[in-house]
């Protein structure tokens, strides 16, 4: 039986775990080698200015297993912030074991009891099934939209 996963707010010690987790989230995903030196001071950019978000870090008996990284959005329709869930990661072992589920349970809690919050929104591959079928499970359902971008920053691929 695997131990109780903890979910906790990541602080400036986790940072080393933070940019290891996001370096191989987008190798595997999108399969793009990221600037260590670039991600590791947006990583602490998070930490040093609250208003761009924070993150949350799963554990298993001690072990950082996963995180997650909220940012917000206003939302003048309604008056309040989207919180976006961004920078998932779960560590191959502890894959299919509940942590992004202990994750975002514990998002949604902090969305719920917040004032001014409206929802919690994130971004998927099309092709991500398994994530899909994971985030519908959790009552997220397709927001109608496509995302669309011009970036200013050219990453290696």
């Amino acid at each position: 039986m695997n131990p109780a996963i903890m979910v906790r707010a990541a602080t400036t010690a986790d940072i080393p775990f933070l940019v290891e987790c996001n370096a191989a989230m987008a190798l595997e995903t999108e399969h793009k080698t990221l600037d260590r030196g670039l991600l590791e001071r947006g990583t602490r950019a998070v930490f040093e200015e609250p208003r761009r978000g924070f993150y949350r870090v799963a554990e298993r008996a001690g072990e950082a297993i996963g995180s997650l990284m909220v940012t917000y959005e206003w939302s003048d329709w309604r008056n309040g912030d989207w919180w976006w869930i961004q920078s998932v990661y779960v560590t191959p072992p502890a894959r299919r074991s509940g942590v992004f589920s202990a994750l975002y349970a514990d998002v949604e809690q902090q969305a719920r009891a917040a004032p001014g919050v409206v929802g919690l929104r994130l971004y998927v591959e099309n092709e991500n099934t398994v994530a899909l079928a994971t985030y519908a499970a959790l009552g997220m359902s397709d927001a109608g939209y496509r995302l669309l971008q011009a970036g200013f920053i050219a990453f290696d691929s």
